[in-house]
């Protein structure tokens, strides 16, 4: 049995549930075969193997938790109103990697930049938002580095 904490947010970061889950339920068909995303080829029905979504998209299970996502400062990096991001805060927030943080008390995910040697900024990837400049003066906790974003198409 595998425990599988997660967190959502709306507005605030809080805990929705925890269950307890039979690996072999989240083990789904992985084809061998991959598709097209440009000229179609002919179809190859052979699985590879079973996929565990646990296995592909988290790492360190003790040490990752989700997020949904609101609003559009994100759009850029593939981070959709709604998506839910697989957050590991294991991992070591360096420059470039998007974190999820509380900054001021307010949750936000903003992909962590330097500039120069001294200062740090939480920038958009939207250009309708502001990037953001840390002062020395900012409360930020880092929760976490987000590691997958989950994406419907509908």
């Amino acid at each position: 049995m595998q425990q599988i904490v997660l967190f959502l947010d709306n507005s605030r970061c809080r805990l929705i549930g925890v269950a307890d889950l039979d690996p072999a339920l989240l083990q789904l068909p992985l084809f061998s075969s991959k598709v097209a995303a440009g000229f179609p080829s002919p179809a190859d029905d052979a699985v590879e193997k079973a996929l565990d979504l646990n296995e592909l998209l988290i790492k360190r299970p003790a040490a990752t938790f989700f997020v949904r996502v609101e609003g559009e400062s994100m759009i850029g990096a593939g981070i959709h109103p709604n998506d839910i991001l697989v957050v590991d805060r294991s991992l070591e927030p360096k420059p470039g990697r998007i974190i999820i943080c509380a900054l001021n008390g307010e949750l936000a995910v903003k992909r962590l930049k330097a500039i120069g040697q001294q200062r740090m900024v939480l920038a958009s990837e939207n250009p309708d938002y502001p990037d953001i400049e840390l002062e020395e003066e900012a409360d930020l906790v880092i929760w976490g580095v987000v590691t997958n974003v989950i994406h419907a198409l509908d």
